[in-house]
């Protein structure tokens, strides 16, 4: 069983098929939870990547059970300070899946630093998250590839499409170019996939790779 946000809200995506089966949404169709993503990636003054920063914007039904048993002054309505303790539980919980970000230049890993700057905002009954991956020892490159994605494809992860630029460059050093690859435009097979195709599939574990988001950076 996987956790994402904390494992009591995994427990409750579960426990609560019944609930899911009476809504719109397939219950236990991969993946589970939907993420929209805008990014951007920063560059330190010495030209060299300095951190990746992500907003990520959770489903709708995702973001209700996120917000169960949790108090506000106003009804309805949740400031930063009082999601806080959330977004720490959020952060504490993607450290253990390397905030399902990947970075390399030259094949060659680069390795990210825990998250900081995090922070939940709650806007049109969705809950979005906020934080800086800073990288541990900044790279400088022509080349930089990063990639988001589940490998599990428990999370479905998507750019922004109704944002023209969901992916940003800060501080580049010169012209750099910058080119987004979204699942759609590589892989053939539609997003959903029956959860016959996981569970007779010895290698679905890993089939998240067909669906990452890819960013390329290509710097003078």
């Amino acid at each position: 069983m996987r956790s994402f946000m904390t494992i009591r809200l995994s427990r409750l995506l579960f426990a609560s098929a019944a609930w899911i089966a009476a809504s719109a949404i397939p219950a236990f169709a991969h993946p589970h939870v939907f993420v929209t993503m805008k990014s951007e990636i920063v560059y330190g003054a010495d030209g060299a990547v300095a951190a990746v920063r992500h907003a990520w914007t959770f489903d709708d039904m995702f973001s209700t059970y996120a917000l169960q048993g949790l108090d506000s002054k106003d009804k309805g309505v949740f400031t930063r300070e009082e999601l806080a303790p959330l977004a720490e539980v959020n952060i504490t919980s993607l450290k253990e899946y390397d905030y399902f970000t990947e970075a390399r230049v030259n094949e060659k890993k680069i390795e990210f630093d825990g998250a900081k700057d995090y922070w939940l905002e709650f806007k049109d009954s969705v809950l979005t998250l906020h934080f800086t991956l800073p990288v541990k020892s900044p790279a400088k490159a022509q080349a930089i590839a990063f990639e988001i994605y589940d490998p599990s494809y428990f999370i479905d992860f998507s750019f922004d499409d109704k944002d023209k630029d969901p992916v940003k460059l800060a501080g580049t050093p010169g012209q750099c170019k910058l080119d987004v690859s979204k699942p759609g435009d590589t892989t053939p097979q539609g997003k959903r996939l029956s959860e016959s195709f996981f569970s007779s599939n010895p290698d679905s574990s890993k089939i998240g790779a067909l669906y990452a988001n890819k960013i390329a950076v290509k710097c003078p």
